[in-house]
């Protein structure tokens, strides 16, 4: 029980809490700025740029302060992106990246904000400039918390590759980093083969020698294949993070939990289907049958997506040639609407898998 069934059904919530965060925060544009700010609210906005680390890390912070004050009447979150709304930032004189400034209410001379960059410094402030009581919005946390109790049933194993954080409650690198791991643990929530955990390395010093824990944070990958664990010397950033698990766990996720274009591809199953494509009715009878033999002998989540391709190469011979194009247009018809990220990882699959047939 690597995940437990509460962190998995919590974390599945905190998934589609996160990604409704995006839409908590309004997105201020040249055309829209003199409309919302300065008018009957006080105003936070962020001045960002899409490549300034800084502004990623302040990311999930300033989207959990946006879910807080969601119902706010009087207060408004908002960000501009300094890269396309090159005037809004110029005339606010935003020379670096993140600004962060309150406009009150019915006013556009804005005060800047100076304090830390995090939800609880953020909602300090706007509730004081704002006259509000607004409480900070939680949700649970994603990431699986180990103890002396669980600590080898999780991390030992062999059925998972875990990732495991050594922190101490008191760490400043550590409670920089947590945010950051959290929407790491919230991306591969849905894969069952991994493991995103931490440990409190203070409380438990004993665990934390015996892997040769002397700082904090210390990041350990435990594969499959490794239970001794692996050093983690890789960025810090989500990025960093995902492109290490994507390579070592065989995943495709990006950094907010999607799948990539990349995710079920088999490469042999891949060559199999753009043969049939092109092969005569006859020739496709045959393919079809390698088709089945590779799949039989595919294991683990590959024999899932051998599943997909089989199916798909059967109603391509049942419904002809552009089947593959019609039900890609309608997997993309539905992942536009409102969907769990259960059906989203389901349709993505499907239709990468279909993009072979097309």
């Amino acid at each position: 029980m690597a995940k437990s069934q509460i962190s998995f059904s919590f974390g599945i919530l905190a998934l589609m809490f996160v990604s409704a965060f995006a839409d908590d925060v309004l997105v201020l544009t040249e055309e829209n700025f003199d409309k919302e700010v300065g008018q009957d609210r006080g105003a936070l906005v962020e001045f960002y740029a899409p490549w300034c680390g800084h502004c990623k890390k302040l990311a999930p912070e300033y989207e959990k302060l946006g879910a807080t004050f969601k119902k706010a009447k009087s207060i408004l979150i908002g960000k501009v992106d300094c890269d396309e709304h090159k005037s809004v930032c110029s005339k606010y004189g935003v020379s670096g990246y993140p600004t962060i400034q309150w406009f009150p209410k019915e006013s556009l001379e804005p005060k800047k904000y100076e304090g830390p960059r995090t939800a609880e410094s953020l909602a300090e402030f706007v509730n004081t400039e704002g006259g509000t009581k607004v409480k900070l919005a939680t949700i649970p946390s994603t990431v699986v918390v180990l103890t002396a109790d669980n600590f080898d049933e999780v991390v030992l194993d062999e059925t998972k590759d875990v990732l495991v954080e050594f922190y101490a409650p008191w760490c400043g690198h550590c409670k920089n980093l947590a945010p950051t791991y959290e929407k790491v643990a919230t991306a591969y929530n849905l894969e069952e083969d991994v493991v995103i955990a931490n440990l409190d390395a203070d409380k438990y010093k004993d665990l934390a020698e015996k892997y040769g824990v002397s700082g904090f944070p210390t990041l350990k990958f435990f594969p499959k294949s490794n239970k001794a664990g692996e050093d983690y010397d890789g960025g810090r950033d989500v990025d960093d993070f995902v492109t290490f698990i994507n390579e070592k766990c065989g995943t495709s996720r990006d950094g907010e939990g999607q799948l990539t274009s990349k995710a079920g591809i088999v490469a042999s199953l891949d060559a199999l289907a753009k043969e049939f494509v092109s092969a005569s009715n006859e020739e496709k009878k045959t393919i079809f049958s390698q088709i089945e033999k590779e799949v039989d002998q595919l294991k683990g989540s590959t024999a899932r997506y051998g599943k997909i391709y089989l199916k798909a190469a059967k109603s391509f011979m049942e419904k002809g040639a552009d089947y593959a194009k019609n039900e890609m247009e309608r997997l993309q018809r539905m992942l536009n609407k409102s969907i769990s990220p259960a059906k989203a990882d389901e349709f993505t699959l499907k239709k990468n898998i279909l993009s072979a047939f097309a």
